[in-house]
């Protein structure tokens, strides 16, 4: 082969150079692991991403550890280059407690912000939505950050891309999204799933740039990606980055890909990145052989010794299993462990009588006075309506376009700016207008806000509120706008959940949800939004959370509810009571923490239980609470704990079937009768 000159390559040859030493450290990681995994040295989950080097081995030389990055399972390659430590990098993929995540993560679920890994998520394209938040902090702060979220081509098919890039786009954030096109969605060509020439044209019809780049020349890649971070760096909005390369290992574990033809992996293999980088860097005399050998004996040396060091960590104990699913392992729901929280005793200052919604509005006030890195995100909650409800009327006049923002009506955008934006120590409320609406947006709160802390050993956390409503017991909104949905979410462990009753403790669960470190949902009834009025303090107070309230006391009969049902189970036990029979009344208030004390306090003084709430009977949170009481108080009831929730259909359009489907002051009266005379 003829002598290239150094002039002559495109680039810099000093750039190249430290460009193929990344590569040396990646590939001497994959084949440290792939080597491993084979003669079984360890066992993990491994996603190889042989071939795919040059693309972070260059960005590398672009970027430094304030740049947000986020990536995927297949990611290892993205970890190495942004400068996540080896050692806590392989003690992570064994989990062990010196992991860079305690062993709690695993590799696909890499998060480290001393090197600017953020988030590594193993939901296919669920990164995306996340980027965006991280790139409205930077872009409140004014602070000199990119965030590159890395992504395969499968994902360009979820609808969670797409949401993405048309709210960046929307809002000229400064992301990069970098579609690694290795050409293969896990096992499926290209070909095969979509009919689009191209991914890079996506961001074309959004409004916004895409570039197509040869993620295997060193020079070219260089090129068009300084260009663009220089872009999107000086605020000129995001660009979607095509990065065509090949994945020459298989979908997961070691080996090649056996999912295209001998002939196609061959071809691929003389235009793989590592070994053409090398060949250019000794024809162009930059570097010698013996310079080459000993960058890559380094390379194995390095990865040797972290692997050693990490083999010799402990394997993270099961006294971890309990510790970071919230900041404070007490919230966690256990059998047997039962705290006693203090109340919010006497509420100070001066009183003034709202509705629940002008509660709300008024602890959203208070909030964003008080922290400017609280913000407002949802579907029409600017002005001049303030929301659909109007529970934000006002804010955006008073606070501007960027701290009351308006969505698309993309749930999973919304929910996933609020992540990023609350990893990088932000404060957001996120409005979704029903319960039924969680499920599009549910792999984003559950997948995602929920396990971060879990996933990354507390590293990384998303202080978050979601403001929900929930449509039920008014008839006339039907099947799809009317559901209790809780228990969806009580099923998902680090996400805690709140459900009030009444104005007072709206506003006062509400900012404790605010400045909560843990992701929060707050369910307000839409039946009460307006109906139900109180006299409220009109400063800053707070209800903790994990706080249940005897709202009557009782001596028959402990009656459990919570959100607009509580009101119905209030008027039930005013019947019961022209019946004889005296029923104490709790308010939850707060589904996880949950007040176990308060409760079976209560049901021991008075023998019996009925818990009542306007969800599905069948698997809802009264099944839970009854079998509680049941297995610790056995001994002490005069009956068994029992449940009344709504009937196993969806809300009915029909007023008439919606009243009787879900609990009623008759129904409750005629549950808590039974259970007193039995």
């Amino acid at each position: 082969m003829a002598t290239i000159e150094k002039t002559n390559l495109g680039i810099e040859p000093d750039v190249l150079k430290s460009i193929y030493q990344q590569m040396t450290r990646i590939r001497a990681v994959d084949k440290a692991i792939q080597s491993g995994l084979a003669a079984g040295k360890f066992m993990f989950t491994y996603w190889p991403m042989t071939g795919q080097e040059c693309i972070p081995a260059t960005i590398s030389q672009l970027t430094d550890k304030k740049d947000y990055m986020i990536t995927t399972y297949r990611g290892i390659h993205d970890q190495v280059a942004k400068g996540v430590d080896l050692e806590g990098l392989f003690a992570e993929a064994l989990g062990r407690e010196d992991g860079v995540n305690k062993g709690k993560g695993g590799s696909p679920h890499i998060s480290d912000p001393a090197s600017g890994s953020m988030v590594t998520t193993a939901i296919v394209g669920g990164g995306a939505p996340i980027a965006n938040g991280l790139a409205i902090s930077a872009k409140e702060r004014g602070e000199d950050r990119v965030t590159i979220v890395n992504f395969g081509d499968g994902a360009t098919s979820i609808g969670a891309m797409h949401e993405a890039m048309n709210l960046a786009g929307a809002w000229k954030l400064p992301v990069i999204f970098l579609c690694q096109n290795n050409q293969i969605g896990e096992y499926t060509p290209i070909p095969d799933y979509t009919a689009s020439k191209n991914f890079a044209g996506r961001a074309d019809a959004l409004g916004f740039r895409g570039v197509i780049l040869d993620g295997n020349n060193p020079a070219e890649f260089y090129n068009g990606m300084k260009e663009v971070i220089e872009s999107v760096r000086a605020g000129n909005g995001p660009v979607f980055v095509e990065a065509n390369t090949f994945r020459l290992g298989p979908h997961a574990g070691p080996g090649e890909n056996t999912n295209v033809s001998k002939e196609d992996l061959d071809a691929a293999k003389e235009r793989a990145p590592f070994e053409n980088t090398r060949s250019l860097l000794v024809d162009a005399g930059i570097c010698s052989e013996d310079e080459l050998t000993a960058m890559e004996a380094a390379a194995g040396e390095e990865v040797d010794t972290a692997i050693a060091k990490a083999m010799e960590s402990k394997v993270t104990p099961t006294e971890e299993t309990l510790i970071d699913v919230f900041e404070d392992a007490d919230c966690v729901p256990r059998r047997g462990h039962y705290p006693e929280r203090a109340d919010e005793g006497e509420l100070p200052g001066e009183t003034k009588e709202m509705a629940l919604a002008e509660a709300i509005l008024s602890a959203q006030t208070i909030a964003m006075a008080a922290n400017p890195e609280v913000f407002i995100l949802g579907e029409d909650v600017g002005d001049p309506h303030g929301g659909v409800f109007g529970t934000n009327r006002g804010l955006q006049t008073e606070h501007g376009k960027t701290r009351v923002r308006p969505t698309p009506i993309a749930e999973t955008a919304i929910i996933g700016a609020a992540i990023g934006s609350s990893i990088a120590g932000m404060n957001p409320i996120a409005e979704i207008m029903f319960t039924d609406f969680l499920g599009v947006c549910l792999d984003q709160i559950v997948n995602h806000a929920a396990k971060q802390r879990y996933m990354s050993g507390s590293t990384t956390h998303a202080p978050m509120t979601i403001r929900v409503q929930a449509g039920g017991g008014m008839g006339g909104f039907g099947a799809q706008h009317s559901q209790s949905m809780e228990a969806w979410l009580l099923h998902s462990p680090g996400v805690k959940v709140l459900y009030p009753s009444n104005p007072v403790d709206a506003k006062g669960m509400l900012l404790s949800c605010i400045d909560d470190p843990d992701p929060c949902v707050i369910i307000e009834s839409l039946m009460l939004l307006f109906t139900q009025k109180g006299e409220v303090p009109v400063g800053d107070y707070r209800i903790p959370l994990g706080v249940a309230k005897v709202v009557r006391e009782g001596t028959d009969v402990t009656l459990i509810s919570y959100g607009w049902e509580l009101n119905m189970t209030l008027a039930a036990a005013g019947e019961l009571e022209k019946q004889g029979i005296s029923a104490e009344v709790i308010d939850l208030r707060s589904l996880v923490p949950i007040d176990y004390f308060r409760v079976l306090k209560s049901v021991k003084k008075t023998g019996r239980a009925l818990v009542v709430h306007a969800a599905v009977e069948f698997c809802g949170f009264g099944a839970e609470i009854a079998s509680t009481i049941n297995e610790e108080l056995w001994g002490d009831l005069k009956a068994p704990a029992i449940r009344l929730g709504a009937q196993y259909a969806p809300i009915a359009y029909s007023h008439e079937i919606e009243m009787n489907q879900v609990p009623n002051i008759g129904q409750i009266v005629e549950r808590a009768s039974a259970l007193v005379k039995s």
